[in-house]
């Protein structure tokens, strides 16, 4: 049974950055650039008024005649004199006889043009071509999370499409007799089956391409069968038969599958009966079948695989310090992941720490990290915890 950083650690050795496909920009929010993006133009592409009010040449007289208007999207080049002005918009190109623009607070109309009340300096409001990005410069590095402004950025370029990291192909497998579709009259014996749609749920968060979810029977061909059809993936998730029961047919199924076991069991509570592998390129996490462990496993070690592939992240257990906020007694010589809520950094566990109830993971916002080496801790400690959304 290994550690939890030695788990970390094999998934990193074994994960790498997927290739990359070129998206239009209504898809690419949440990528990860493949490449770097040079400037294919200055911005702005022109000298362009930063506010509403009247272009002027500066020098001329505070009185001047009204020669025309330039608004934004609709120029037309006019010839303006010593003593004349335009009529300009926020956005607009400034024409190349004039360099400055007063605000039109600052002046006063007159009949057929304006008098300055406040001159302001030789070239204000006036942006200048290439202000913010002068063309051909390295602008957006390869690596770069995309978010909502580099979206506009790109747009504001002219870009349409870019390459990105694609997103990850995953598989889901849900095994169990006993569970039964919610909505459904309950028998005897059976349970309402969660963790698909839990997991379901909770990819959602991440860059995935979801191409199947499954519930299988406790049948050794059928299990061996979906798996086999599921390998198709980047990424294999299966929640449930990973246990050494009767009826516990995932494992025996990865084998014939020639899935390569890279490790089985993790020191930790939730959880421990964790299984992780490859065949070719495609990883597959068989995760424990109780609830809150599944729900552990899945955010602690198959959200970095993700992440890791789709380049968001480095494979990291990501831990922040907090302050404890009670007593805990670490009774299982086990790391433990403690469903809490984190407030300002403190933390507060939760009472129902049971692998087979999800009540504390619904109001919690973060794990207490509690290493298998501290037997106890106490009030006030400080404490190492991972932040996480559902």
């Amino acid at each position: 049974m290994i550690s939890v950083f030695q788990a970390l650690s094999i998934i990193d050795q074994h994960t790498t950055i997927l290739d990359s496909v070129v998206l239009p920009l209504d898809q690419i929010n949440g990528s990860v650039l493949a490449e770097d993006v040079f400037a294919p133009m200055n911005l702005p592409p022109f000298r362009q008024s930063a506010m509403d009010g009247y272009a002027f040449r500066f020098g001329d007289p505070n009185e001047l005649s009204l020669k025309g208007e330039s608004k934004a999207g609709d120029f037309v080049e006019l010839p303006i004199q010593a003593n004349e002005t335009i009529r300009i918009f926020t956005g607009a190109r400034v024409p190349d006889q004039v360099d400055t623009v007063v605000i039109q607070e600052h002046v006063e109309k007159l009949e057929g043009g304006i008098r300055i009340l406040k001159k302001p300096a030789k070239g204000t409001n006036v942006r200048a071509v290439g202000e913010q990005i002068k063309k051909g410069e390295l602008v957006l590095k390869k690596g770069t999370k995309i978010n909502a402004a580099i979206v506009g950025f790109l747009a504001g370029m002219g870009i349409a499409e870019v390459p990105v990291v694609r997103k990850s192909k995953v598989a889901l497998i849900v095994t169990g007799n006993e569970l039964q579709e919610p909505g459904t009259e309950l028998k005897p014996g059976s349970i309402y089956e969660s963790n698909r749609g839990m997991l379901e749920a909770a990819l959602e968060n991440e860059l995935v391409d979801l191409q199947s979810s499954v519930h299988v029977l406790d049948n050794p061909d059928a299990t061996y069968e979906s798996i086999k059809e599921a390998l198709k993936a980047d990424l294999v998730l299966i929640s449930g038969g990973i246990s050494v029961g009767d009826y516990d047919y995932v494992k025996e199924a990865l084998e014939k599958n020639q899935v390569e076991e890279k490790f089985y069991k993790v020191n930790q509570k939730p959880g421990k009966p964790l299984w992780y592998g490859k065949k070719g390129k495609t990883q597959v996490f068989a995760l424990p079948g109780n609830p809150a462990s599944s729900l552990t496993c899945f955010l602690i070690y198959a959200v970095a695989a993700i992440r890791k592939m789709n380049g968001t992240a480095k494979i990291d257990i990501n831990l922040k310090k907090g302050k404890m906020k009670g007593t805990y007694v670490n009774q299982f010589e086990k790391a433990l992941f403690l469903q809490v809520k984190e407030k300002a950094g403190e933390l507060e566990v939760f009472p129902k720490q049971v692998s087979s109830m999800l009540v504390s993971f619904t109001q919690s916002n973060a794990f207490l990290f509690v290493p298998e080496d501290v037997k106890e801790i106490q009030d006030g400690d400080e404490v190492s915890f991972i932040p996480f959304k559902l």
